[in-house]
Formats: structure tokens, C-alpha cells, sequence
């Protein structure tokens, strides 16, 4: 009955400490075969969950590479002490092993997807080592490195389905993770007293944060903003824009009011309001792109150059508007 109970246990702690929670942000390998809409096409999506596969245990594979490389520190932390390895849950050398495991498996998933999309894998691979290794003790450059991380994601999720993506999606991506890397460098921050042993966190301080955090946020709702009006299959992914606002405007409030943020994965899939304005954002948009592809939708947005903005207005001396040359 022991011999059960502590199988039981070891094989938590292995599942544990692969952190399937963390694979949420793989959705981010399916924007774009949804904004593409070849997610009715059967072979495209089976191409994405594959790739959405192969990128978590890639993932699972790092994450059991950080948490050995910093398992004494973790095991000072108050809240990094209950993970697997830092806790002895897990011996190192089964996490070796499970690493090497998790490794193999997703690079051949990768493979089965495309070569094309191993190669992305890959890179992620050796940024994910370079991380842990070094640059995620570099103030600033640490963040910025998530941000690749996500941006590898959606770049995977097209390679995958050999589509073309939007430069607006990526650069929205791109903003959005940094937006959520400096507010968990605040929730850290702020928490610091807690026993937070992150080295970078000596070098930040809530002012720079605070400019940092302005800065993002307003680049990410301008590049979704001027994606649904521009780069999207349709402008009126325009009526998606209040969704996104609404999540990131209480994200905001969350990490200021309430703590949340140190653990971003946490924070987006606990909270109520911002879920159900995931959903709201999920339903319009579907309901959107599906009208468009089918053609039920008005052509309410006359652009006179397509692709580029209307021009503005000239006047002459008296007042009176010039003829438009292009």
C-alpha cells in the first residue's frame, strides 16, 4: 500500500514538474490558422495540434532544465520550494532522464510536421538553454527574450500550416508578451520581501516598471487596433477591439490592486471577467472572419488605396480643398 502511495506521489511530482499549465500559451500556435480561417481545412488543423504538441513538451523540456539549474535557489523561495525538484519530490536524475524524454519526443513530433517547422523548434531549443544559462540574468534582456519565446509560437503555428502571417499579429504578440514579462517583473518585484531569489529583480525598480509598462501597453492596443482595421481578412475584426481592451485595462487593475501577475498563466485563467472576455473575443471573432469568408458581410469600409490609409484633406489659399493626386 506505501509502494502504491509513493509511486502515486513520484508520478505527480513527474507530471507536476513538466508544468502542463503552462502550455496554455501554445494557443498562441493556433492564431494563425484561425485568423487565416484554415482551420476548416482538416489537414491544416491537424498540422497545428501537432505542432502545438511538439512545442509543449519542447517546452516541458526547458522548464525541467530551469528547475534543475535552480533548484537550491527555488528551494528558498516560499512559493518555488513546492515544486517537484527544488522540494526532492522529484530526484535530479529522474528529471534528467524525464527532460531528455520530453526532448526527444517533441523534436520528432516537430519533425512529422515539417522539416521547416523543426528548424523553428530548434531555435527555440537553444534560446530556451541560452536562457537558462545566462540571459535571464540580464536586466531587461530577460523580458525581452520571453517575448521571442511567444513570437516563436505564432511564427511556429504558420510555418506549420505554411501560411503567411500578418507583421501586425506578430508585432502584437510581441508587445503582448512584454506587457505581461515587466508586470511580472512588478508582482515580483513588489513581493520581493517575500523571498523572491531572482537576481535581475536588483536592478529594476517600480518607476522604470510603471514607464515600461505605459510603453507596452499602449503599443500592443495600437497594433491590434491598427490590425483589425488593416491586416486582419476583415475590418470589422474592428468589433473585436473592445475585448482586448477590457483584458488588458483589467490585467492592470489586477496587478495593481490585488498582487496578481507574478505568475501571468495563473492570473489570465482564474480570473472571470478577463475569461469570459476571452470568450467574448473568441465568439465575435469567429463569427466575424466566418461571415467574411462567407460573404455576409456589408462592405461598410470603402478605402480608396487598398492597404494604405485615406489621405488627408489639402486646402488652398482661399480655403478651398485640392483635387487628391496620387
Amino acid at each position: 500500500m506505501a509502494g502504491a502511495r509513493g509511486f502515486r506521489d513520484l508520478l505527480n511530482a513527474v507530471v507536476r514538474a513538466a508544468r502542463p499549465k503552462q502550455w496554455a500559451k501554445n494557443v498562441l500556435i493556433f492564431a494563425p490558422l484561425v485568423f487565416s480561417l484554415a482551420f476548416l481545412d482538416s489537414s491544416s488543423l491537424l498540422s497545428a495540434l501537432l505542432a502545438a504538441a511538439s512545442f509543449s513538451l519542447l517546452a516541458s523540456s526547458g522548464y525541467l532544465l530551469n528547475d534543475i539549474l535552480d533548484r537550491k535557489a527555488d528551494a528558498r523561495h516560499p512559493k518555488k520550494r513546492h515544486r517537484p525538484i527544488a522540494s526532492g519530490a522529484l530526484p535530479v536524475g529522474l528529471a534528467i532522464v524525464e527532460m531528455v524524454g520530453l526532448l526527444a519526443a517533441g523534436l520528432t513530433l516537430g519533425f512529422f510536421v515539417s522539416p521547416a517547422f523543426l528548424v523553428i523548434g530548434l531555435a527555440y531549443l537553444v534560446l530556451t538553454v541560452s536562457y537558462s544559462f545566462w540571459l535571464k540574468h540580464r536586466v531587461i534582456l530577460d523580458v525581452m527574450i520571453l517575448s521571442v519565446f511567444y513570437l516563436l509560437r505564432v511564427v511556429a503555428g504558420a510555418v506549420a500550416i505554411e501560411v503567411r502571417v500578418s507583421e501586425w499579429l506578430l508585432l502584437c504578440t510581441v508587445f503582448l508578451a512584454l506587457f505581461l514579462g515587466f508586470h511580472k517583473r512588478r508582482a515580483e518585484l513588489v513581493r520581493m520581501g517575500d523571498g523572491d531569489s531572482r537576481r535581475t529583480l536588483d536592478f529594476y525598480s517600480l518607476p522604470m516598471l510603471d514607464q515600461f509598462q505605459a510603453i507596452t501597453t499602449g503599443a500592443v492596443v495600437l497594433c491590434y487596433a491598427l490590425y483589425a482595421a488593416q491586416g486582419s481578412p476583415t475590418p470589422w475584426m474592428t468589433l473585436t477591439i473592445p475585448f482586448v481592451l477590457y483584458g488588458i485595462f483589467r490585467y492592470i487593475w489586477l496587478v495593481d490592486q490585488r498582487g496578481e501577475g507574478g505568475a501571468p498563466d495563473e492570473t489570465l485563467l482564474k480570473d472571470g471577467p478577463i475569461l469570459m472576455a476571452g470568450l467574448g473575443f473568441a465568439l465575435t471573432a469567429a463569427i466575424v472572419l466566418l461571415s467574411h469568408d462567407a460573404g455576409l458581410l456589408p462592405e461598410a469600409f470603402q478605402d480608396p488605396l487598398p492597404g494604405r490609409l485615406p489621405p488627408m484633406p489639402t486646402f488652398d489659399s482661399d480655403g478651398l480643398e485640392l483635387p487628391f493626386s496620387p
